[in-house]
């Protein structure tokens, strides 16, 4: 019997602190947004990162560095990896484009351009052959 209670009591101890320490990591607001909405939600954000791992065909550290002290995992917050300013520079580029040539509702929907657009599951961009 006492060993029936200690185990239910280690077993609740682990959910607890596993659920608050997910619950301080969703707490945390995002650091160091320059393109994004400052106010987006942890939900949005995460939206909008698996929209990138899928239209390039790539992982988080793709654009996001390592932790400097030898920690394991991602230091989102970082400006390190050269491959975020060009995805924050890609991001701008294609609101700029929706914004001006794709604004206008067609049959009930507006519809724009994506990463998945140009790259379609590739870290390279498909080019445009011009032809005489």
């Amino acid at each position: 019997m006492k060993n029936s209670i200690k185990t239910l009591l280690a077993v609740f101890a682990v959910i607890v602190g596993l659920t608050a320490f997910s619950t301080a990591q969703q707490d945390e607001k995002p650091k160091n947004l320059k393109v994004l909405p400052k106010n987006i939600s942890h939900e949005e954000l995460d939206k909008i990162m698996k929209g990138f791992n899928m239209s390039l065909g790539v992982k988080c550290n793709h654009c996001h560095a390592p932790k400097a002290n030898g920690e394991r995992g991602l230091y989102f917050a970082s400006d390190s990896n050269p491959k975020k300013d060009v995805a924050r520079y890609m991001i701008k580029m294609t609101n700029q484009i929706n914004k001006k040539h794709f604004k206008h509702e067609h049959e009930g929907v507006v519809k724009n351009i994506s990463c998945n657009t140009c790259h379609n599951g590739k870290t390279e961009a498909f080019t445009v052959v011009k032809t005489k």
